[in-house]
């Protein structure tokens, strides 16, 4: 069964289309990854699909309704989205910050309940900043603060949770720390995770499904096996790549790449001035 899905949604900015009559899917309980060069309307989507932003036309369905139609609160409850850039929150505390993530389910004059302090406490300890709680958000580095909005996240107890760019800014290990998280929730917690994502490798690595895009519609969609090839990043990036297997874990991996963009000459620079590894994409 298919909870969410968008039916020739159109989504813009005043006359200009960013997302056009675009049909997707989200596989439930899976991590799904939208892939795509800068501008092509990977964020759009994602914005659209949590209502942060209104679609033009077409239909945004999430259990049989249209989000447009739902209780602010009651889809708070449903899915929650970690923005590409979280707004400043200096002078809070992880655990205040955390504790944000209840709001869907507060009443009168927002008082912390005891089932929120569980919450609270649970999400900080799934995430590992739970040492952090009584600390200032500010003062914790960019993968601990990355994991406390995550938590956050998670403390609205939402079976679905969508992340714009959730390694951005991050190095290598804390990258690959916040994906492996994201698997966890996936395979222990049955979650559903879509995320936007710059490296296609890390895609290929931890997503079940793939969407690429490109001017705001979908060239191909699927598995890695299916979406990271030749032919589909050539159409996507305008990249010629070199597609080989990761010896651990067997999924589809960019090696290298040439700029093919309407100029012969990328075809014909050096390798070391051409050639790139494809988590820069």
């Amino acid at each position: 069964m298919v909870r969410l899905y968008t039916k020739d949604v159109n989504v813009g900015y005043g006359e200009r289309l960013v997302v056009k009559g675009l049909n997707v899917e989200i596989p439930e309980r899976r991590i799904t990854a939208i892939i795509g060069s800068n501008g092509c309307g990977k964020s759009t989507l994602l914005k659209a699909m949590t209502r942060i932003i209104s679609h033009q036309s077409g239909s945004i369905i999430l259990d049989g309704k249209s989000i447009m139609k739902e209780n602010t609160k009651e889809l708070a409850k449903r899915m929650a989205i970690l923005p590409q850039a979280p707004e400043s929150v200096s002078g809070l505390t992880a655990g205040e910050l955390v504790s944000y993530g209840r709001y869907p389910y507060q009443k009168g004059f927002g008082r912390l309940s005891g089932a929120d302090v569980e919450a609270i406490d649970r999400a900080l300890s799934v995430t590992g900043t739970a040492a952090f709680k009584h600390q200032p958000v500010d003062a914790l580095s960019g993968g601990q603060r990355q994991r406390v909005w995550i938590a956050m996240a998670l403390a609205q107890e939402t079976e679905m949770i969508f992340l714009d760019e959730p390694t951005t800014y991050l190095d290598m290990a804390h990258q690959l720390e916040i994906l492996e998280l994201l698997y966890r929730l996936k395979e222990e917690q049955q979650r559903t995770i879509v995320m936007v994502l710059h490296d296609i490798n890390q895609a290929a690595r931890f997503a079940d499904y793939i969407l690429a895009l490109k001017d705001g519609q979908i060239v191909k969609a699927g598995r890695a096996e299916e979406v990271i090839r030749h032919e589909v990043l050539r159409d996507v990036f305008d990249i010629d790549a070199e597609i080989g297997r990761d010896p651990r874990t067997h999924k589809p991996m960019c090696i290298t790449y040439h700029l093919i963009k309407g100029d012969e000459s990328h075809e014909k620079a050096t390798p070391d001035l051409a050639a790139f590894t494809c988590s820069s994409v």
